[in-house]
């Protein structure tokens, strides 16, 4: 089954994802993909929210976005936001993402470097050869943001379960033994999809052409991360592929579906 995780903007759909991969990954069932978890700075006291509605208005301001490729864990500067980037001197109007007018500025380098993580997740070489039990990861530590303060802590705003699932060297421990594939097969992951991919035929394209090409014994089950509003364009480029589709939002309902798609108990 596809399910679409679907939403308005920063409702936790990332950290919701993090944390049922690492719920998954426990149960015996790995992850396979991509997870895009923010790059989020906390505000000065009394700091106001920037203009830009994506840096958001809490007490965290998000700067950007990363991708972490699964299985391996290997984190990658995906997306920055467009007015940091013209500011700092990154923002490329040659880009997808600038001709696409979006409000992030998305390195087409890095959007290379998803695609090629697919490409070979899709010829089962490589990074994407050995699925393994031990999948996913978003880090965790702190680090300098470029608003000059620290960095949220990863579990502070976008979850990290899968990388206490996964115990690799983001909290600078050995890596536990590899854990054998799980005989159901894994979940596919693409967070997300968005008008790159559904509206212009980029971005991630080698993610929607492995999507595209139906569930497997090695993917019996996938999950997109889907903006409400593009709901019905993924439906439809999806539909003929993977008959059986549900959407779905962050949750309980949500967390049971997919441990019931893969035979676990609720």
């Amino acid at each position: 089954m596809l399910f679409f995780l679907t939403g308005d903007v920063q409702i936790g759909k990332t950290r919701w994802l993090d944390r049922t991969i690492g719920e998954l990954a426990r149960a015996g069932v790995p992850s396979a993909g991509v997870l895009a978890p923010g790059v989020w700075c906390e505000r000065a006291e009394g700091e106001g929210a920037p203009a830009s509605a994506a840096a958001g208005a809490g007490r965290y301001e998000k700067l950007g976005i990363d991708n972490v490729l699964l299985p391996q864990g290997e984190r990658v500067a995906f997306a920055r936001r467009r007015d940091l980037a013209v500011r700092e001197g990154s923002y490329r109007p040659g880009s997808q993402s600038a001709a696409a007018q979006l409000v992030w500025e998305i390195d087409d380098a890095a959007i290379a470097r998803v695609n090629a993580h697919f490409d070979r997740l899709a010829a089962g070489v490589g990074d994407g050869g050995n699925l393994v039990v031990a999948a996913g990861a978003q880090g965790g530590g702190e680090g300098a943001g470029a608003c000059g303060r620290v960095l949220a802590p990863a579990g502070a705003v976008h979850g990290g379960d899968s990388a206490a699932a996964a115990g690799a060297a983001f909290n600078g421990e050995a890596p536990p033994p590899a854990a054998a594939p799980a005989a159901r097969g894994g979940l596919l992951v693409v967070d997300e999809l968005g008008q790159l991919e559904l509206l212009r035929g980029g971005g991630l394209s080698s993610a929607v052409a492995l999507l595209q090409a139906g569930p497997s014994a090695r993917f019996p089950h996938a999950v997109a991360v889907v903006r409400d509003w593009l709901l019905e364009q993924a439906d439809g480029l999806f539909a003929e592929a993977w008959p059986e589709r549900a959407s779905i939002a962050p949750g309980g309902d949500a967390r049971r579906a997919l441990r019931t798609a893969f035979g676990l108990g609720a």
